[in-house]
C-alpha cells in the first residue's frame, strides 16, 4: 500500500509541471522581442542558480548532485535543450499551429512508448483518454481553423517530429535513472543553458531586455523552464508514467483559460470544444475499469 501511495504522489508532483507549463504562454507573450536561444539561454542560466541555492540551503553538495553517470547527463541535456532546439527549428521553418500540433504529439507518445518500461501496463482506457487530448489540443492550437499540412514546410514538421520523439523518448527514458536524485537538474538546466548560449551566438544577436522583460524571464527561469523540470523528473521517474502523459494534455488547456481570464484570448466554440476534449480525456485515462466478471464474482462473495 505504501509503494501505491508514493507512486499517486509522485504523479501528483508531476502535475505540478503541467500546471506551470501552462504560464509559458502568459510569460512568453512579453518575450516577443528576445531572440528565442537567448531566452532559453537565460532562463535555464536562472534555473541552474537557483536550484543551486535550493540545494545548499537544504545541506546537500551540489558537486556530489552532479555526480551522475554520462547516460544521465546525455539524457538530461539532451532532452532539455534538444526538445527546446527541434522546437524553434520547427516554428521558423513551418506554419505556428502545424508545427506546434505536430510537436504536441509527445504526451500520446509518452502512453505508447510507456508500453516498453517493465512493470508498467498500458491499458486501452490511457490510449483512448491520449488520443482524446490530442483532439482537443487541436482546437485549441488551430482556434477551429483546421490544418494545412504544405510539403514546401518539410523541414519545419520534420523538426517538429523529432521535437515530440525527443520528448517523449526523455521522459520516459528518465524511469532507467531512477536513482538520479531530482538536483542533478541542476546541471542539466546549466549545460542547456551554455548549449542555448553558443547557439544563440552562432545565430542570433543580442537583445537587452527591459525591466518587465528580465521579470518575465526570471518568473520562466523559476518556474516553467526551472521548477517544472524539477516535478516532472521526479515524476517520471516514480510515478504513474501514463497518468502524466495524458494529463501533459492539461498545459494547453489551463494555458488558454489564462489568456482568456488575462484578456489575451477569447472563448470561442472551439476552444470550449478543445477543453471538453481534454477534460474528457484526462477523466477517461485516470478511470479504474474493472472487468464484467471480476466485478460479478466480487460481488458473488
Amino acid at each position: 500500500m505504501k509503494t501505491v501511495d508514493n507512486r499517486r504522489k509522485a504523479t501528483l508532483i508531476g502535475t505540478i509541471a503541467v500546471v506551470l507549463w501552462a504560464l509559458l504562454a502568459l510569460f512568453t507573450t512579453e518575450l516577443s522581442t528576445i531572440p528565442p536561444f537567448q531566452l532559453v539561454s537565460l532562463c535555464f542560466g536562472i534555473a541552474s542558480i537557483f536550484s543551486a541555492l535550493w540545494i545548499t540551503l537544504r545541506g546537500e553538495s551540489v558537486v556530489r548532485a552532479l555526480r551522475q553517470p554520462i547516460g544521465a547527463w546525455v539524457l538530461g541535456v539532451g532532452g532539455l535543450f534538444g526538445y527546446h532546439f527541434f522546437y524553434f527549428v520547427a516554428l521558423a521553418n513551418a506554419p505556428a499551429v502545424e508545427a506546434s500540433l505536430i510537436a504536441y504529439l509527445w504526451p500520446l507518445l509518452i502512453v505508447l512508448l510507456s508500453a516498453l518500461l517493465p512493470g508498467e501496463k498500458l491499458k486501452w482506457q490511457h490510449v483512448a483518454g491520449a488520443v482524446l487530448g490530442l483532439a482537443g489540443a487541436f482546437f485549441l492550437v488551430s482556434k477551429g481553423q483546421g490544418l494545412s499540412f504544405d510539403p514546401a514546410f518539410s523541414l519545419g514538421y520534420g523538426a517538429a517530429v523529432i521535437c515530440s520523439l525527443l520528448w517523449s523518448g526523455y521522459s520516459v527514458l528518465n524511469r532507467r535513472y531512477r536513482n538520479v536524485p531530482v538536483a542533478a537538474v541542476c546541471g542539466f538546466c546549466a549545460g542547456a543553458s551554455m548549449l542555448g548560449f553558443v547557439t544563440h551566438g552562432l545565430v542570433e544577436n543580442w537583445v537587452t531586455p527591459a525591466v518587465t522583460q528580465w521579470l518575465a524571464i526570471f518568473g520562466l527561469g523559476i518556474g516553467p523552464v526551472g521548477a517544472a523540470f524539477f516535478v516532472w523528473d521526479h515524476g517520471t521517474k516514480h510515478g504513474d508514467i501514463q497518468t502524466l502523459g495524458v494529463a501533459a494534455y492539461g498545459a494547453p488547456l489551463l494555458s488558454t483559460c489564462l489568456l482568456i481570464v488575462f484578456g489575451k484570448a477569447s472563448p470561442t466554440p472551439s476552444v470550449l470544444a478543445g477543453c471538453a476534449l481534454i477534460v474528457g480525456g484526462a477523466v477517461l485515462a485516470s478511470a479504474n475499469f474493472r472487468p464484467f466478471k471480476s466485478r460479478r464474482a466480487r460481488n458473488s462473495k
